[in-house]
Formats: C-alpha cells, sequence, structure tokens
C-alpha cells in the first residue's frame, strides 16, 4: 500500500519525521512517498494545485495525506475523501477542491477516535489525526468506519471569471522552481489559446506570444505556454518570470482574447 504525503512542515524541522514514524509504527510494511514538503506555508490553493497535478499518476488505492492546515484546533474538521479509485485524508479547508473538479467523489468526516493518537494536541493534527488516519486505512480499516459521510464540505472555486465578452479574470495559482508562473486558465476550458491572439496580463505587463517550447523564444524573453499540467503559463527563456515581473502567487491575472 503506498501512502504519499504533502505539506507546508519544510525540511528543517522534526515534523515530517513524526508523521512518518507515527505512520510506519502503525502500518510497518506500507511505502511512503514525499509529494512535496515545500508549500508555502498556509497556502490552500497552491496545495490544491499540486495535488490536483499528482495523484492521478498514481496506483488505485494510494492514500493521500494532505496536511495544510491553517485552522489547526479550530472546529475545521479532518476527512476522508474517495475520489478516482484513491483516497484523500486531509483538513476540511478546501485543499481537496480541484480533486473534487476531476472526480466523483464521497467524503466523510474523520470522527472515530479510535483511529487518532490517544492525545490528540491543538497543533500537531498531522501527527495525531490525520497520520493515524492513513495509517489504519492502510491497515484495512473500512472507510465507513472512520465517521458519517458529508455533504457540506468547503469547496473553493479556483475557476477564471468572466468579466466582459472575451475577458475573464484569472490568478496566479503556483510559481515553480524555474520561475514560471502557472495560471488558473486551462486549456481544455480555453481551447482558442491555441489559434486566436491573446493577451495576457500580469503586473504591468501585457504578454502576447505563445510559445510552443521553453526555448522557442530569446533569452530572458517573456511568453505564453501550456505547461505540463494543461495551465497556461507564463514563463520566460532561462529567466525567472516571476523574478522579471515582480509577481508571485495570488496574484492576478487576466486573458484578452483579441
Amino acid at each position: 500500500m503506498l501512502i504519499t504525503l504533502t505539506t507546508d512542515f519544510g525540511s528543517a524541522d522534526h515534523f515530517v519525521a513524526v508523521m512518518k514514524g507515527v505512520i510506519l509504527s502503525i502500518a510497518p510494511r506500507v511505502t511512503l512517498v514525499d509529494i512535496t514538503h515545500e508549500i508555502e506555508p498556509y497556502d490552500v490553493n497552491q496545495a490544491a494545485f499540486v495535488i490536483a497535478q499528482a495523484w492521478r499518476y498514481f496506483p488505485r488505492r494510494t492514500i493521500h495525506a494532505i496536511v495544510i492546515d491553517p485552522g489547526v484546533g479550530t472546529a475545521r474538521r479532518p476527512i476522508l475523501a474517495e475520489a478516482g479509485g484513491q483516497f484523500f485524508i486531509a483538513p476540511d479547508n478546501g485543499v481537496l477542491s480541484m480533486v473534487y473538479d476531476s472526480a466523483g467523489h464521497k467524503v466523510r468526516v474523520i470522527s472515530n477516535a479510535r483511529w487518532m493518537s490517544k492525545s490528540v494536541s491543538r497543533t500537531f493534527h498531522g501527527r495525531d489525526v490525520f497520520a493515524p488516519a492513513a495509517a489504519h486505512l492502510a491497515r484495512g480499516v473500512r472507510p465507513a468506519e472512520f465517521g458519517k459521510t458529508i455533504h457540506d464540505y468547503v469547496r473553493a472555486t479556483l475557476q477564471p471569471l468572466r468579466i466582459a465578452g472575451d475577458a475573464y479574470a484569472g490568478v496566479i495559482l503556483k510559481v515553480d522552481r524555474f520561475g514560471n508562473l502557472i495560471t488558473n486558465f486551462h486549456i481544455d476550458e480555453f481551447p482558442d489559446v491555441r489559434t486566436r491572439p491573446i493577451e495576457l496580463r500580469v503586473g504591468a505587463q501585457r504578454i502576447h506570444r505563445l510559445a510552443l517550447t521553453f526555448a522557442g523564444a530569446a533569452v530572458g524573453e517573456l511568453f505564453a505556454i501550456v505547461g505540463s499540467s494543461g495551465y497556461l503559463e507564463i514563463a520566460a527563456n532561462q529567466a525567472p518570470a516571476a523574478k522579471l515581473l515582480g509577481c508571485g502567487r495570488g496574484a492576478p491575472v487576466e486573458l484578452q482574447f483579441l
């Protein structure tokens, strides 16, 4: 059985290792895969994008534990979702919104204390709630034993909005390590990007060029490109577009068909 981990814990502290220790103490035969622990702190939307890009490449019945949890210790609920033949254990804060958008799903609240640590802290549910739940699920505990099905789970809207005619307002979902700005304009929703002239407005810049490859522009030149995830990206050849534009995640971006 596979369990993946996605957190904003980074690598400098003990948090990830503790989660792994809890999981392996309960389910010593599982295989653990780190998707990333470098989500920007508290950035639920960035985590939603990352897990949405990763999960479909794992085998059926993989368990994904996602801990980006600014509401830890509050009334926000821990949940267990089933979608696309896989399982997702996460806080109910919208982090699974893009998974919900891409597959039929069922969501349960994790309420059965039997599958949690004996003592649950107010600040580390990754250790005391999410890691034990993932491990017990891997050991064969049925989803129904964790809690009841719910329908009022948090589901954020991460889709672009039409603002006028052929103009749409979007947002930068993520900046990758190369400085590429990944927008929420997906090619499946905006197929005309490939055939019609466009203008992308981000910061003070207006970008009209759609390149097929990163090397298809001059070094340092800004352009748009359809990335491997299918989302429109703003990039620069061998240069960080985010730095050139002075923009980061959460920045507004507009798409205009000309």
